[in-house]
């Protein structure tokens, strides 16, 4: 059986190592290796490695599988991993995610605990939204004011104003209040 792995890591300085040993430590052995560094708001198609390893897999006339840690490393959110385990299936190709235990995705009864997953991960996601909002809700009724601070009054802005217009240039308006030019510029163009 060819053994594909994929490991992906979102940043840089992260690296796919420690991925790649749990995968080793768990019994199997790659055959062919992929690894991306790309954000997992990505989704699994728009990954360059990830798409290489598709091509590959789809080329593969004998038995094959694809080896991953999480169960994000197959998409960016639940119906992304639904079909990116789906095309694999039709592929004749299994799909194991260590993180599941040594479960096949693209089996019955993997399909049916991905389902479950990806239900649960998004009532979990909805909730969030709504316990968010809940809470903006609730400061907004205490009479907080949400968003970033102020960095000025209207005194400053008064101030800022009758220098720019004495012929004071944006940059030393700036530097003299120390607040930044983009701010200068909106208290300006505000008036």
């Amino acid at each position: 059986m060819h053994t594909f792995v994929y490991a992906r890591v979102s940043t840089s300085d992260q690296t796919n190592d420690n991925q790649l040993l749990e995968i080793e430590q768990a019994g199997y052995e790659a055959d062919t290796v992929y690894t991306d560094t790309v954000s997992g708001k990505v989704p699994a198609a728009e990954r360059p490695e990830f798409g290489k390893m598709f091509d590959t897999v789809t080329r593969t006339r004998k038995p094959k599988r694809v080896i991953v840690t999480k169960l994000d490393r197959l998409g960016r959110d639940a119906i992304d991993i639904m079909t990116t385990v789906k095309r694999f299936s039709e592929m004749g190709c299994a799909v194991r995610v260590l993180q599941l235990g040594d479960l096949d995705l693209a089996s019955s009864a993997g399909k049916l605990v991905l389902s479950t997953l990806s239900a649960v991960a998004e009532m979990e996601r909805d909730l969030l939204v709504e316990r968010t909002n809940a809470g903006l809700a609730r400061a907004r009724a205490e009479g907080k004011v949400l968003g970033r601070p102020r960095v000025t009054n209207e005194k400053s802005a008064t101030e800022i104003r009758a220098k720019l217009s004495d012929g004071a240039s944006v940059a030393q308006v700036a530097r003299e209040h120390d607040i930044s030019r983009m701010t200068v510029m909106r208290i300006r163009d505000a008036a």
